[in-house]
């Protein structure tokens, strides 16, 4: 019984496991790398954590469904099948979510077509996947970490002023909102930093509240920018 466990994949020719591995190995590398580069490159609101999770399982899944589907029409054809029903009978949202009916599909497909070696093999590569993000945290992006609002009474002109000494405090200072107040003499500011030292924000804040034409200020730590 165990031996067909470990030698229970049936096809017209034996599995090579050293190829399986290399080539689930290899997916998952790649799906890193595209990972990254979205990363790395994506700009706007729509960012989400889960996009870039499935970006790194769904090359490992389709790696697999090839070798599950060994030249085989019908059981190509099924599992086609399959996962339309499931689509048209259920509205994923979330392409995590479309990830994991996936690998439920394709590893019930690899035992049902009795290559057991694979099934186990692969449930085992997508659990580790999920696990190494989840324990990693891969995919969350935090470009800052502080957001400052103040009034800024003096003239706009002088603002490179303030700017430098933002600077001195943070890696990266972005203005993300300037415009005028309602009594038209100051204007409102709005700024996401990523701060040198995180634990040296109050220090920031009253060495802040001591510059001339600042005042009105608030600051609060930034959350992930991500979707969950």
């Amino acid at each position: 019984m165990f031996e067909s466990f470990l030698h229970g994949d049936h096809a017209s020719a034996p599995t090579d496991f050293s190829v399986v591995g290399l080539a689930v190995l290899l997916s998952f590398l790649l799906g890193q790398l595209i990972a990254w580069v979205y990363m790395a490159t994506h700009s706007g609101l729509s960012y989400s954590r889960a996009f870039v999770i499935s970006l790194l399982l769904l090359p490992v899944l389709v790696a697999i469904v090839m070798m599950v589907l060994a030249n085989s029409l019908v059981a190509a054809v099924g599992v086609m099948a399959v996962f339309a029903i499931v689509r048209f009978r259920n509205v994923v949202r979330d392409t995590l979510d479309t990830a994991h009916v996936l690998a439920a599909i394709v590893l019930g497909m690899a035992c049902g077509l009795q290559k057991f070696s694979t099934a186990i093999f692969g449930g085992g590569v997508v659990a580790a996947i999920v696990g190494y993000a989840w324990l990693t945290s891969f995919g969350r992006r935090r470009p800052h970490d502080f957001l400052l609002q103040l009034q800024w009474s003096r003239p706009v002109a002088e603002l490179p002023e303030l700017t430098a000494f933002l600077d001195r405090h943070a890696r990266r200072c972005v203005c993300a909102h300037r415009r005028k107040a309602v009594d038209g003499r100051a204007t409102d500011l709005a700024y996401t930093l990523q701060l040198r030292d995180p634990d040296r924000a109050d220090e920031l804040l009253r060495e802040l509240a001591a510059v001339p034409g600042a005042s009105e200020i608030t600051g609060i730590p930034a959350g992930d920018e991500s979707e969950p």
